[in-house]
């Protein structure tokens, strides 16, 4: 189920926070390894291929829940560690803090929301995706699966300053495996229309970073305030220039925050 990456203490004695990192709709693992290279050295960490992505592209699953998904990987992660999910995989991230809080010392979600779809209900709004987005995505899947796949790279980086540089360094971490099926693809990115956690973000207690480019198109600025006002202990940080991807178009900085927070709230 998971795709492992340890690094070793440098002390036997010397005991390091693991770092689980959970990947984005559409890519797998391997898109993380700019930041596990920059990381590895004061974090124990384990990198996620969720059912049907990366590693794992034949053991998807029958039916594609979150509550499945989640199931997968506390089977295969026994330690507490600190979970760190992008877009799609900050879903998973929230899911596994809300299911199984013994097991995550800290979450942090980037590029994520707790609800993607735009949603309108009498006076309130709750910004995101369009709906009809989501549908030409899944038309799009039925047509051409690479064509989808190498459209929504571009929404990546989207707003960047070095746009170019970061979709290519994008393609070429998630061209590492092979392209999910079809089907992994639809059933996966049903998740992004259907789940909404914000009724249950209130009962969690871990300490809760997160992280949004202020220019991305998938995750609007607009709902940041919204989430902060239902997990009032989290913390939040804004990447000014980047888009979806803070992690690749603002490396350095992505890098310098997650690892001071991890260590400042000692966890």
């Amino acid at each position: 189920m998971t795709n492992y990456h340890f690094t070793e203490s440098s002390s036997p004695l010397e005991k390091k926070t693991v770092l689980v990192f959970i990947h984005g709709w559409g890519f797998n693992s391997a898109i993380w390894q700019p930041t596990i290279e920059k990381l590895q050295d004061d974090f124990d960490i384990i990198t996620v291929d969720l059912p049907g992505f990366g590693v794992n592209i034949d053991n998807s699953l029958n039916d594609y829940s979150l509550d499945n998904v989640v199931e997968k990987i506390q089977e295969a992660i026994s330690q507490p560690a600190v979970y760190i999910g992008w877009s799609l995989g900050g879903l998973v991230a929230t899911q596994l803090a809300l299911s199984f809080p013994e097991k995550v010392l800290g979450c942090i979600t980037v590029a994520s929301s707790p609800c993607f779809l735009h949603k309108e209900t009498g006076e309130s709004i709750w910004p995101g995706i369009q709906p009809n987005v989501l549908t030409m995505f899944h038309q799009q899947l039925a047509q051409d699966t690479k064509k989808t796949i190498e459209g929504f790279l571009k929404i990546q980086a989207m707003g960047s300053p070095h746009i170019r540089q970061d979709i290519k360094t994008i393609r070429d971490l998630v061209m590492k495996h092979s392209l999910p099926t079809e089907q992994t693809l639809d059933d996966s990115l049903t998740l992004l229309e259907t789940v909404d956690l914000r009724a249950q973000l209130s009962t969690l207690s871990m300490p809760f970073l997160r992280l949004y480019g202020k220019l991305d198109s998938l995750v609007p600025k607009h709902v940041i305030e919204k989430v902060a006002q239902l997990i009032p202990h989290s913390q939040q940080y804004i990447f000014d220039k980047a888009s979806h991807a803070p992690f690749i178009s603002h490396a350095d900085e992505f890098n310098h925050v997650v690892s001071a927070w991890v260590k400042e709230t000692s966890v």
